[in-house]
C-alpha cells in the first residue's frame, strides 16, 4: 500500500469522505461520488484498491447491501456499531435510518 500522501487525488478525496462517516452510519458509493465529482463505479474502484485504509464497511450499495465478497465481515461491523439493519435476515442496512448526510 502506498503512503497516504502518495495516493492519487481521487483516492485521497474518496478516503477523506469515508473518514467523515461516524460509527453506526453509512454512505453509498453514489453519495461519495456526488461529493468528489466521480461516478459510483469510480468510487468502487478506489474502495477496492484502497478501502482497507479506512472504515470500508461504511460504504455500501444504494440498496443497502454490504460490499460484495465482504458481507459477513461488514455485517459484524454493523452489528458492533449498532447500525440499523433491515430485511428478513437483517442482512441490509436501513438507509433511511443509517445514511449519513455528507452535506
Amino acid at each position: 500500500m502506498p503512503a497516504v500522501h502518495e495516493l492519487p487525488d481521487l483516492a485521497d478525496a474518496v478516503l477523506d469522505v469515508v473518514d467523515r462517516v461516524p460509527e453506526g452510519k453509512v454512505v453509498t458509493y453514489g453519495d461519495i461520488g456526488r461529493v468528489v465529482g466521480a461516478g459510483p463505479r469510480q468510487v468502487g474502484a478506489v474502495m477496492s484498491e484502497y478501502g482497507a485504509l479506512v472504515t470500508w464497511w461504511r460504504v455500501l450499495r444504494a440498496d443497502g447491501r454490504p460490499p460484495q465478497g465482504h458481507e459477513d465481515e461488514a455485517l459484524a461491523h454493523y452489528r458492533a456499531e449498532e447500525t440499523p439493519l433491515k430485511g428478513t435476515f437483517l442482512d441490509r442496512v436501513d438507509l433511511a435510518r443509517a445514511r449519513f448526510d455528507l452535506g
